[in-house]
């Protein structure tokens, strides 16, 4: 086994090669979370656990559910099959992150559908429930 590592010499490093960074995907499982993430993940357990204790008014929203209505409701004068599927996808979703990816095929519906004017209006509607990041500005302009 050793011979065979011996005989290939090893591959020369570029530029390329050295500047490339290995992105690997998260870890699933709680012990690679942090201990504040711990912290929270006990902390919504025990907030599931007293929910049904706690008066009507003092429950959270359930912001997912109203999230996917006003997707629905984005929806709601397009026809089609297509149109039925995505309806089915967005009240399948489990997450936010999931319905953040179904905006394209929401704006795509409504555009075929309708026209481009309409569907940025509404996928700006459905926008607001995402956040936002500031854009990078460019270079700066050198002050004398």
């Amino acid at each position: 086994m050793f011979r065979l590592v011996s005989r290939h010499p090893a591959a020369q490093t570029t530029s390329v090669m050295s500047t490339r960074v290995q992105v690997c995907p998260p870890e699933l499982w709680p012990s690679s979370m942090s201990w504040h993430g711990r912290a929270r993940r006990v902390g919504a357990q025990l907030a599931r656990f007293c929910l049904p204790l706690l008066p009507a008014q003092a429950r959270p929203v359930n912001r997912l559910a109203l999230v996917k209505a006003e997707f629905d409701a984005s929806l709601v004068d397009v026809v089609g099959e297509a149109a039925l599927q995505l309806r089915d996808r967005i009240q399948r979703a489990r997450s936010l992150r999931e319905l953040w990816h179904l905006r394209s095929s929401v704006y795509g519906e409504v555009a075929v559908q309708f026209s481009q004017a309409v569907a940025e209006q509404r996928l700006a509607g459905l926008n607001r429930h995402f956040p936002v990041r500031a854009p990078r500005s460019g270079l700066m302009p050198l002050q004398p």
